[in-house]
């Protein structure tokens, strides 16, 4: 019951909320990093920790000499190896045999995987918690009362649409900073999903590169001709020795066969998470790309804007265009998001009607002239979404 306890928190990642009740302040390719991979290596890590799911995660066998307490405590805390595999038929289990002259494989991780796993899953955040206190509560600030259904009354809804239009148009030029934050956590992201890949690769003996394309392989091939790359990169059965002094003082070594139940679960996670990091990173670069495109690409931005302003004049966008930077059409994009379609428009309408006519760029409002128009900023901050 604890675990279901402990999964239902980690749940609460990627609920789903209406938009009326949080400011959406990212895309969906933002919100799969710090929402679906961060639940989703949280859930791994309560997986490989659930002992009643599997019983003891290690548990060895030698000639009863030693107590089997003490050797599963001394193999989990220190290694287990395993030798290279061969097709010779007096072998018990791949990797298991008697020649301890040939090079052992080492496998030491299995104690630390719920800590990456874990680590992994805080990196995933990071970036959003970078983003969300850069942002500042700026869109949930200025799109308060008109997400979604929320903007139900006529006059209160056309006032607030008009002090929106108005911060719009005294704030242009001011939100370049804005763009930078939301560009560089973007960099971060594809940077963290690239990194993890190479992290767990590392973490895995040099493995987890083609761990992903070994699996696909092995369910291609003959079944007397094939070797599941699972069980060699989490055997299920390895071996440990164990050293002690005997009756006379000498040093006596055991050998015992440990059989890795956690591995079981662990060859299941990490084939997963190898196809999902490769899904996430393309999607990623794709973002990435995107972003650039928008930033260096005033063409890019014409054609968004076209798409989402559909019923809006060619010279009102093109003074959207013309008269606004990259932050500022980073700010309109995600007030787009929290907005319908018909409310958006009016705003965009009204914008580009005051662009469009006026001859200059405005200057920048005093605080204390932008102080009656909405609250503070400080009260939104936290009510982000999460």
């Amino acid at each position: 019951m604890a675990l279901f306890g402990m999964a239902s928190a980690v749940a609460g990642f990627v609920k789903v909320r209406y938009l009326i009740d949080k400011a959406v302040i990212d895309n969906m390719v933002f919100r799969m990093h710090y929402r679906i991979t961060s639940a989703i290596l949280f859930l791994c890590c309560l997986l490989v920790t659930a002992n009643n799911l599997i019983g003891d995660p290690i548990s060895c066998i030698n000639d009863g000499a030693i107590s089997p307490h003490i050797l599963n405590t001394y193999c989990w805390i220190t290694y287990t190896f395993t030798l290279p595999y061969t097709k010779s038929k007096g072998i018990a289990h791949p990797g298991l045999g008697n020649d301890y002259e040939e090079e052992k494989r080492i496998h030491a991780y299995y104690q630390w995987v719920p800590f990456m796993l874990f680590f992994q899953g805080l990196l995933f955040y990071i970036p959003h918690w970078i983003w969300k206190n850069w942002e500042e509560g700026k869109v949930r600030m200025i799109s308060d009362g008109m997400r979604g259904t929320s903007a139900c009354i006529a006059d209160d809804k056309s006032k607030r649409q008009s002090r929106l239009v108005q911060y719009l148009y005294d704030t242009l030029h001011m939100h370049n900073t804005y763009s930078f934050g939301y560009f560089f956590c973007e960099v971060l992201n594809f940077v963290n999903v690239v990194g993890n890949i190479f992290f767990l690769d590392t973490f895995l003996g040099g493995a987890f590169l083609t761990y992903g394309t070994d699996v696909v392989k092995f369910s291609n091939m003959n079944q007397e001709q094939r070797f599941d790359p699972m069980i060699e990169v989490f055997p299920r059965v390895t071996k440990c020795t164990f050293h002690k002094f005997g009756a006379s003082g000498t040093i006596q070594k055991h050998d015992a066969l440990c059989v890795l139940a956690l591995n079981i679960l662990n060859e299941k996670i990490f084939i997963f998470l190898w196809f999902w990091f490769i899904i996430l990173s393309v999607l990623s670069g794709l973002a990435l790309v995107y972003s650039a495109a928008v930033i260096l690409l005033p063409s890019t931005r014409e054609t968004i804007l076209k798409r989402r302003f559909r019923f809006g004049t060619p010279n009102g966008v093109e003074a959207l265009v013309r008269k606004t930077q990259v932050g500022d059409f980073l700010l309109l994009h995600l007030l787009g998001q929290n907005m319908s379609m018909r409310v958006f428009g009016e705003v965009l309408d009204e914008l580009s009607r005051r662009l469009h006519l006026g001859s200059n760029a405005p200057s920048a409002p005093s605080t204390l002239e932008m102080a009656p128009i909405y609250p503070n900023i400080e009260k939104y901050s936290k009510e982000t979404e999460t």
